[in-house]
């Protein structure tokens, strides 16, 4: 027990370093858009742009093929059956590879016809745009779906360094677009960084997939149980990825009829929000989903029960803090991080009316990523996507009914309550299905987590009204580093043990520097 807690520390560790690098060049990747699109209506476009490449990329090899492949492919490896575990690796690989293929060819030559059902509101030229941006970008889900399969290997290998630092590869090929093509082609040239990126997103995970011992077989194989139970485990996910993006793509209608601002300050708002969530929320979970999948293959329930415990009291109190920190930081932070050339103070009122309500569901958007992939490993897709279907309803049933009094903001809160509804019908499910998730503690430190976040809010709170400081990068950066010591003294006040979680994991983050570059197997070792 004490040796997977320690490979699960260092595995998170790694996984939360390279995320954080990857979250940072995101922000970057962000404050240079904003730079030079501001909130235009030509970005509108580009992020509208991209809803049909995420929505084939998420139903055939995103969130479903993930949370499908590894607890299968894992399973393969926990019975010492390493090549028939590569024979279905490659022929997940040649199915997606096809069904991506054809997708994309299809919505290419459709992408004038389907732009005006996305963006409604736009005029035509603006339609027109969209298009051509959604043309060029269909490139990018081909190759991030192959990508993704090797990344679902490489972390069934309990390799997660170089599937964390992809995305940092991907976003500096995006500020290369921005920073040298966008001059010169405008808006076209953050598509074509896209496209490079998603390459790049790919090639960086190819030395180690090599080196794992990469064995390619070119067949489809639809008749390999693998296979089989990797399609049998995507279907109800892809059901429950398609309502996600029926209410990605609901919101970016109803946006696009709210002003050419309010499409991407919806983004700027929703990318700003998440970006504690995938540094904190994402990373663990991407390295817990591993074990959970190899105790759930032994049938260790109550190790199970402990391993999800303990990382839902290490999200819940890195998460917390940081909503409450979003909601009264909002407008200093925007201002230091996005507000410069055409992005503008108006740019920054309408983001942050989206940000404070968006930030209300942080911490529910993070046990979601946890909560969900325990029900992945235990080979149950179908609990969650059931779940996630009536979410998805009940987010636009609340946005329909928002947007009036709240224009865009509506649509920011309900996805807030929508989100935490979810997490908490999945949490009663999960309970049921392990006999108990660990619930007197997980209640206590939510208790003092909660209190400890509260003096938090209280302290920035009048940090922030105080006229002493005009400056928004003293407001801002002089706030979080209060709120993080009234934080942390508050939290050892009260006894949460998280702290002491925490402090472990970060005793060991200079053994996993030293192992980021070495090899690592199956059982219990990592890079």
């Amino acid at each position: 027990m004490t040796s997977r807690a320690g490979q699960l520390a260092r595995a998170a560790t790694i996984v939360m370093a390279a995320f954080v690098a990857s979250r940072a060049l995101g922000l970057a990747r962000e404050m240079i858009i904003a730079r030079q699109f501001g909130t235009s209506l030509e970005l509108g476009a580009y992020l509208a742009a991209f809803r049909v490449p995420d929505l084939i990329f998420q139903l055939v090899a995103g969130g479903a093929l993930g949370s499908a492949f590894i607890p299968t492919f894992t399973s393969y490896l926990a019975h010492d059956d390493e090549a028939e575990a590569w024979r279905l690796a490659s022929a997940v690989f040649n199915i997606a590879a096809l069904i991506l293929t054809t997708c994309a060819f299809v919505a290419a030559l459709l992408a004038p016809q389907i732009a005006p059902l996305i963006v409604p509101g736009f005029d035509p030229q603006a339609q027109a745009l969209t298009a051509q941006l959604m043309r060029l970008m269909l490139i990018s889900p081909v190759v991030f779906g192959l990508s993704g399969i090797g990344m679902g290997v490489l972390n069934s290998y309990q390799h997660f360094l170089l599937p964390a630092l992809a995305p940092a590869v991907y976003n500096l090929s995006i500020i290369g677009g921005a920073l040298l093509l966008a001059p010169v082609l405008g808006i076209h040239g953050l598509a074509v960084g896209v496209v490079v990126g998603s390459l790049l997103h790919l090639l960086i995970q190819v030395p180690m997939l090599l080196r794992k011992g990469l064995t390619y077989t070119p067949a489809l194989l639809l008749d390999h149980p693998g296979v089989r139970e990797v399609g049998r485990l995507m279907l109800p996910r892809v059901i429950g990825l398609a309502a996600v993006q029926v209410n990605f793509l609901v919101n970016t209608i109803l946006a696009s009829g709210l002003g050419a601002e309010a499409l991407s300050a919806l983004n700027y708002a929703w990318l700003l929000m998440l970006l504690p969530q995938g540094v904190f929320a994402l990373a663990i979970a991407t390295a817990v989903f591993p074990t959970f999948s190899e105790l759930a293959a032994r049938e260790e329930t109550a190790e199970l029960r402990r391993t999800l415990s303990r990382a839902l009291g290490v999200v819940w109190y890195l998460t917390i803090p940081a909503s409450v920190g979003l909601v009264i930081l909002q407008r200093p932070l925007i201002r230091v991080l996005l507000e410069r050339g055409r992005f503008t103070g108006a740019s920054t009122d309408a983001v942050a009316w989206a940000l404070g309500l968006y930030a209300l569901g942080l911490f529910a958007h993070a046990t979601v990523e946890i909560v969900t992939r325990a029900f992945y490993a235990l080979h149950d897709t179908r609990t969650p996507v059931l779940i996630g279907i009536g979410a998805m309803a009940c987010n636009v049933l609340l946005s329909l009914l928002l947007i009036r009094p709240l224009l865009y903001g509506g649509l920011a809160l309900a996805n807030s309550i929508a989100t935490i509804l979810e997490m908490l019908v999945l949490m009663w499910m999960l309970r049921a299905r392990l006999g108990g998730v660990d619930e007197r503690r997980l209640v206590s430190s939510l208790a003092r987590i909660g209190v400890a976040a509260g003096v938090m809010g209280l302290a920035l709170s009048g940090f922030a009204r105080t006229r002493w400081f005009a400056s928004p990068l003293i407001l801002a950066g002089g706030g979080m580093l209060l709120g993080a010591a009234v934080y942390l003294v508050a939290s050892l006040l009260l006894g949460v043990e998280e702290v002491a979680a925490l402090w472990r994991l970060a005793r060991r983050l200079p053994l996993a520097r030293r192992k980021m570059g070495s090899s690592s197997g199956q059982n219990g070792s990592w890079t």
